[in-house]
């Protein structure tokens, strides 16, 4: 359970999912969770993210995730102990201190697939750690940087030929930090050659998704459900199915382009 609760919130994670309410009550020995009302995909990386109206302490900012899950474990813990005798009490508290380290290990390994890096190394590690970094203090868009980094050549990366089109890495193109990243992540790729940076750029349209369910997206489809309109709501769940492969009419309806202004206020709440 600690093993499979770890990899679930990783797994969200890695795609920029905040989970809103993370009660010990929306939490099941399944390792799955349950009450997804008032959740969010990240535009703009911001570890502060708060996607429910009603968390005015940031309680499960999408920073704070993994640390949340390792106290409804607890609490589950605690609700047990009067089940176990005192070596069971010592197991359990073993079992659950290795929750930090499992999230970790999984966390860095899907981040490692989503740079298109095979195996783990030190350096492997300061890469994303430093690419969050840097996408924090420029607030790039969480989703479509990883997207467009798969996007494009080792080449036009090392040169700086980011062209418009890629806008989440133009909101990086001039931060210093971002072009040291870019020395060491080409260096990953060396020797390098057009099969093996076409392999990187497989491996991370593979699961680096184009399309996730934005807030923005989801307003406008609600308010034309309450219109009576329900095109545009088979139309949103039709292109969601198959989120990375890039779509002619998702393009055309701005679900890859840098979100409304508007987009920045939206929260949700346990009614939404």
């Amino acid at each position: 359970m600690v093993t499979n609760t770890a990899d679930m919130i990783a797994q969200w994670m890695s795609v920029g999912f905040a989970h809103g309410v993370m009660n010990t009550d929306n939490f099941s020995i399944l390792s799955i969770t349950i009450d997804y009302g008032p959740f969010g995909f990240l535009d703009g990386f911001d570890q502060s993210f708060v996607p429910n109206s009603s968390d005015d302490e940031g309680m499960y900012s999408i920073g704070n995730q993994a640390t949340v899950g390792q106290y409804n474990l607890e609490k589950l813990r605690d609700a047990l102990i009067p089940l176990l005798d005192s070596a069971g009490v010592r197991r359990s508290q073993e079992i659950i201190a290795e929750y930090s380290d499992k999230y970790h290990v999984k966390l860095m390994s899907l981040f490692r697939e989503k740079l298109g890096l095979k195996e783990a190394t030190e350096t492997s590690d300061y890469l994303v750690a430093l690419l969050l970094q840097v996408m924090e203090e420029n607030r790039s868009d969480f989703t479509m940087t990883f997207r467009q980094l798969g996007e494009l050549s080792l080449d036009q990366l090392a040169n700086g030929d980011i062209a418009k089109r890629q806008w989440a890495l133009v909101d990086l193109q001039d931060s210093g930090l971002f072009k040291e990243w870019v020395r060491l992540y080409v260096d990953q790729f060396s020797p390098m050659n057009d099969e093996v940076d076409l392999e990187r750029r497989r491996r991370m349209n593979a699961v680096n998704p184009r399309y996730i369910l934005r807030n923005w997206m989801a307003h406008q489809v609600i308010e034309e459900v309450e219109a009576d309109d329900f095109e545009g709501l088979r139309r949103l769940h039709n292109i969601l199915k198959n989120p990375f492969t890039e779509q002619e009419e998702a393009e055309a309806l701005g679900y890859s382009a840098r979100p409304p202004s508007w987009a920045r206020k939206i929260r949700v709440s346990c009614s939404s």
